[in-house]
């Protein structure tokens, strides 16, 4: 049986071309996770290694699919190859391909094919997460602010505090007539909240 997997990091990217490379290879199966790669707590890729079993395939378009972390994506294929004794084809490099060249030379090459890969794919994980940490902090530096917008407190916001305040009526009753959480009203009274 042929599985194949497509990835991608967030519910906004488009898995299209990957699904388009795994159909055109013939697969039987596709499992698709949309989250990161950091590691293997992906519930469709859990799905389809409980799956895969002795002479399967499993099909990827590129390894940074399967993940990017170095060491998980090692242990992964060690588990996928060795363990489960299926075969792993990456499309988008045809040296990763464990259907063929089986002898010694041919898995030493896929060996050194995948840990190269595997550290390009970390590598580029630890480059993307800290070229978003600098976008942050300049957008921070340049005043842009993060987050949901602070509520307006609205007109009544100042006599039911003080209606509060004197115990003429509870927090929840206070936060009721202002059409917002006893969260929020008890953040507003502190002035933890800007407005």
């Amino acid at each position: 049986m042929n599985y194949g997997y497509a990835r991608v990091s967030s519910k906004e990217q488009r898995e299209e071309r990957q699904l388009i490379a795994l159909r055109e290879f013939g697969v039987d199966r596709i499992y698709v996770d949309k989250q990161s790669g950091k590691d293997f707590a992906r519930p469709q890729y859990q799905r389809m290694l409980r799956r895969i079993k002795k002479d399967d395939t499993l099909v990827i378009k590129s390894i940074d699919r399967l993940g990017r972390n170095y060491d998980e994506i090692l242990e992964q294929w060690r588990a996928l190859t060795k363990e489960k004794q299926a075969a792993v084809v990456v499309l988008d490099m045809p040296l990763l391909d464990t259907r063929q060249n089986r002898d010694l030379t041919g898995v030493l090459i896929a060996d050194i094919v995948l840990q190269l890969l595997s550290y390009v794919a970390q590598t580029e994980r630890e480059f993307i997460r800290q070229r978003q940490a600098e976008g942050i902090a300049a957008a921070k530096a340049r005043g842009v602010k993060f987050g949901r917008r602070a509520m307006e407190r609205p007109e009544e916001f100042v006599e039911c505090k003080a209606m509060y305040e004197r115990g003429e009526i509870s927090g929840r009753e206070a936060a009721r007539r202002l059409h917002i959480s006893r969260t929020t009203f008890r953040n507003w009274c502190r002035g933890t909240e800007s407005e």
